[in-house]
């Protein structure tokens, strides 16, 4: 049998890995959709590399898969995997389970004296690595870097994204940040798109279909802090609902000329009613609480065709490998656009007679298959994703937003994603990375390989320090996050909005409202020149107000920067009004605050403090009720 062939991509995404780990020990991760063949990657970085190399992954059906594809290229590789019934850990390249892994560190930490400790460890199925450091993940990274402080650690996964957290990665190649500053990896070295795996021909075609049946209604649920909905609150909407004989009707007709139907259930009792509607002898259930060996047997049938129909509840969305599968039917919310990718890539294999892959919604999920993962919770059910060009450097920014037509009239994001050249790197930046460069000559060399987005010559990317939403340090003036403590720019710790009211409330010249609303108006002063008068009220009644000029150019940047940089519910995005009454006409583009402070000044009130985003122990107008 001739060695596997890589394709264009596989090779561009080996070789932008060997690039990386010859800079850098960073933690690094390859993005590739379901069925890219993540193995293969794998199985040529294994090939390539000179130290001792330990894949791990969380099913004993993908460390089975990957050790077979390295065993297609002629070579020997042990398994370690309670579940395959082998613990082999004697040979350059070992793959495991991190389940059984992580109960015998000690056969992994105190290597056979010929072969040495382990220099490189992939895990597929990144996003499974939690940020927690006693997750199962964690304890044998942190053990094998015991043993080698220049551990490389490479991840694979089709989402880089976990529910309640983000992004995995803090750095993308294209030049953007993702995740939060301390994300474990540290660079996504290479994503190839789903759109153009699909376009290449290399996945089938997702043929969404809307079903002309009645459909659930999960609209009304929210999800929880860590980003899944309650499945107490899926049962009220799916529990004996009068829609489900129809829709399993409408999946059994459109399933007449398909081969593998999978169905992903709300909740274990809608699972089971789902089954009792389907042809017996054709379909099963798995759910989490299947026993392995009744697992097995099922997902065997199912591969070898007994089975047309596979019922499951969240787990068969990861690590599951049938291409054969062409119609996905979705009766389930989906949280994020990538739980809705890992579902219907469970369709996108290809398979020989295989046209395309039908895609039956039944739950009314709002995500486009080919858009990008915006990286934070879904503020409501309006948001969609938008680009916002970050005004300091150019990068487009991926928020939740809003549109009318063409125009972004609101977004939700605080600071640019974009990465910027910095100063030149420091003689110790020099130094550690050619410290890098010599221990990352692991590989053997790799045709074809492509520089990463990290600078060479040594200078040094950052992210740009552009924030759409802030709030200001009372030393320095410097801008922080909304929710930081303590400003990065003097490092002083930052007055609480909370203390700040507080405050305001003791003093006898001072008026706290709970802002309810805001009314602008185009008026005139007491001398007849036009200004814009902003009123803000409370619940009661009362108010505050400011006044502004745009006369003149010096005027209207004075209010842009005093007014409409915190105001504008789209900060960033272009307006620039010349007179009061375009303000007033585009009053809709604009936010109140949740409370402004104002301090008497002789007859007059002047607005001194407004506190925008607010969180803390005081009410705001809008939860009155």
């Amino acid at each position: 049998m001739p060695a596997p062939s890589l394709r264009p991509y596989q090779r561009e995404a080996v070789g932008r890995v060997i690039e990386h780990f010859r800079e850098s020990d960073d933690p690094a991760v390859v993005v590739l959709p379901t069925g890219s063949g993540k193995s293969l990657v794998i199985a040529e970085l294994a090939r390539l590399a000179r130290g001792r190399v330990l894949a791990l992954a969380h099913v004993r059906e993908l460390v089975e898969q990957n050790h077979a594809k390295y065993l297609a290229y002629g070579l020997e590789a042990d398994i370690f995997s309670a579940g395959l019934g082998r613990k082999e850990a004697e040979r350059q390249v070992v793959f495991g389970s991190v389940q059984s892994v992580v109960r015998s560190l000690d056969r992994f930490t105190s290597p056979p004296r010929e072969q040495g400790g382990f220099t490189l460890l992939v895990i597929d199925e990144c996003h499974r690595v939690s940020p927690a450091e006693d997750a199962s993940y964690r304890r044998v990274i942190e053990q094998l870097r015991q043993a080698n402080p220049r551990l490389k650690v490479l991840g694979l996964t089709a989402t880089p994204y976990r529910l309640g957290q983000g992004f995995i990665y803090h750095r993308h190649h294209h030049g953007m940040v993702r995740g939060e500053a301390d994300c474990f990896f540290r660079a996504c070295v290479f994503e190839q798109p789903l759109r153009l795996m699909v376009k290449q021909g290399y996945l089938a075609e997702p043929a969404r279909v809307d079903a002309a049946v009645e459909r659930y209604d999960f609209s009304t649920l929210t999800p929880t802090t860590s980003g899944l909905f309650r499945e107490e609150e899926l049962n009220r909407v799916v529990a004996s609902h009068r829609a489900t004989p129809g829709i399993i009707a409408e999946v059994i007709e459109r399933a007449r000329d398909r081969r593998g139907v999978m169905l992903f259930a709300a909740s274990v009792a809608h699972a089971e009613e789902i089954l009792g509607y389907l042809p017996a002898a054709e379909a099963a259930l798995i759910t989490g609480e299947t026993p392995s060996a009744e697992r097995e047997r099922i997902i065997a049938a199912f591969k070898t065709r007994e089975l047309k129909y596979l019922v499951n509840v969240a787990v068969l969305t990861t690590g599951f490998d049938a291409p054969h599968v062409d119609l996905i039917a979705i009766l389930r919310p989906t949280e994020s656009v990538s739980l809705y990718q890992q579902i219907v890539g469970r369709g996108l294999r290809l398979s020989p007679g295989k046209r395309d892959c039908l895609i039956l919604d039944y739950a009314g999920n709002p995500w486009d298959l080919y858009a990008p993962e915006v990286g934070s919770p879904r503020p409501d059910s309006d948001s969609e994703p938008v680009q916002v060009p970050c005004p300091a450097c150019g990068h487009a920014n991926l928020f939740w937003g809003k549109r009318d037509g063409d125009l972004v009239v609101e977004h939700f994001g605080r600071r640019c994603q974009g990465l910027v050249e910095g100063t030149s790197a420091t003689p110790a930046f020099q130094e550690r990375r050619g410290a890098a460069s010599g221990a990352g000559k692991q590989f053997g060399a790799a045709s074809g390989a492509v520089k990463p987005f990290s600078a060479a010559s040594g200078a040094v990317k950052k992210q740009c320090e552009f924030r759409f939403r802030f709030k200001v340090c009372g030393d320095c003036g410097a801008e922080n996050d909304i929710a930081a403590r303590r400003c990065h720019g003097c490092g002083v710790q930052l007055v609480d909005a909370d203390d700040k009211l507080k405050e305001a409330l003791r003093l006898r010249d001072a008026r706290v409202l709970r802002v309810a609303g805001m009314q602008l108006e185009a008026t005139v002063n007491g001398r007849g020149l036009p200004r814009l008068k902003v009123i803000y009220h409370d619940e009661d009644g009362t108010t505050l107000a400011e006044w502004f000029a745009l006369e003149t150019p010096a005027q209207r940047r004075a209010f842009a920067a005093a007014f409409l940089r915190q105001h504008l519910r789209a900060p960033g995005v272009a307006f620039n009004p010349m007179t009061p009454e375009e303000v007033v006409a585009d009053g809709g583009r604009l936010r109140h605050p949740d409370f402004v402070v104002g301090r008497k000044a002789g007859r007059h009130w002047q607005v001194r403090e407004k506190l925008f985003d607010y969180v803390g122990r005081y009410r705001k107008a809008e939860e009155a009720g």
